[in-house]
This record gives C-alpha cells, sequence and structure tokens, in this order.
C-alpha cells in the first residue's frame, strides 16, 4: 500500500512550456486519494484516469471514476495572505506564484491520504501534481478540506524560481 509522493506531474512540466495550461481561464479540480491506495501516485503520475479504483469514495464524495468533472474546484485565490484583493499568478520578487482558495468537498464521509490537483480541459497528461497528505484525512458527514498553503516564493503550493 503505497503512500502518495508530493511532487509536481513529469508531464504537467513539459505541457506547462508547451503552453497547454492557462491558470487564468481553466478550471483546475481537487481528487483524492483513498485510505491505502494499491497503484503508486507521485510525479510519474500523468492522467486523472490513473485513479481508478484509488479515488476515494463514500457518502457524498463524487467518486465517478470516468469523468473530468469529479472532485473540488480548485478556485484561483483573489486574496494575498494579508486578505488584500490581489490577481494570481504572479511575481513574489523573482519567483512567479500561483494561490488557490481551499477545496471543499462539502457533507462528505470518506478517507483519503493524499490528493492530485488537474486540469479537467485535457483528457490526457492532466495531472498537475500529487500531494500526500502525511497519513489518513477523514471526514464524516461533514466538509473535507484541502488546505493549500499561503501563497509566497518559498511557500505556495505552485511556484516557479
Amino acid at each position: 500500500m503505497p503512500a502518495p509522493v508530493t511532487g509536481l506531474s513529469n508531464a504537467f512540466k513539459l505541457e506547462l512550456l508547451k503552453g497547454n495550461h492557462d491558470f487564468d481561464s481553466d478550471t483546475m479540480r481537487v481528487a483524492l486519494i483513498k485510505e491505502n491506495p494499491t497503484a503508486s501516485f507521485g510525479p510519474a503520475t500523468v492522467s486523472y484516469s490513473e485513479l481508478g479504483t484509488d479515488q476515494a469514495s463514500g457518502s457524498g464524495y463524487t467518486g465517478v471514476y470516468d469523468t473530468l468533472s469529479t472532485g473540488a474546484t480548485a478556485t484561483l485565490s483573489t486574496t494575498d495572505a494579508s486578505g488584500n484583493a490581489t490577481t494570481y499568478p504572479q511575481m513574489s520578487g523573482t519567483t512567479a506564484i500561483l494561490d488557490f482558495d481551499d477545496a471543499v468537498f462539502q457533507s462528505v464521509t470518506t478517507a483519503a491520504d493524499g490528493c492530485i490537483l488537474y486540469n479537467p480541459q485535457f483528457t490526457v497528461n492532466n495531472v498537475i501534481a500529487v500531494f500526500d497528505f502525511g497519513g489518513t484525512v477523514s471526514a464524516t458527514s461533514g466538509d473535507f478540506t484541502v488546505q493549500f498553503p499561503a501563497p509566497g516564493a518559498s511557500t505556495s503550493i505552485l511556484r516557479l524560481a
């Protein structure tokens, strides 16, 4: 039962240089990796469809394995760490940063060891990154929140230095 490995998808790095992801207009999503997945997920993960039966399931969780509309929306944040209005992506010193509002799965009962951030505009090469939660996180008849770190040159969830 391998734990997810946090990292940017290798395919995303190449797709980014090809200009295939538009963070200003594409709607990004988060899908949960179930507790004790059977497959390995990390930088080699290319497509959302690789989750298959390793996607979390449970009451209220949209766990449809063959649709790209599964998962909570990862919306670009409109405020900075101090709560001031801002626009992402942006520069922080010499580092380009991106911030998302926390992704919330509402009124669910589920457990997950990690998640993937993906771009549903593509059917392949759409995984942006995989994140390990450091253990199993669960919600019981409540909200399951994937909390993204505060934006900054050394803290943003996505950054290019």
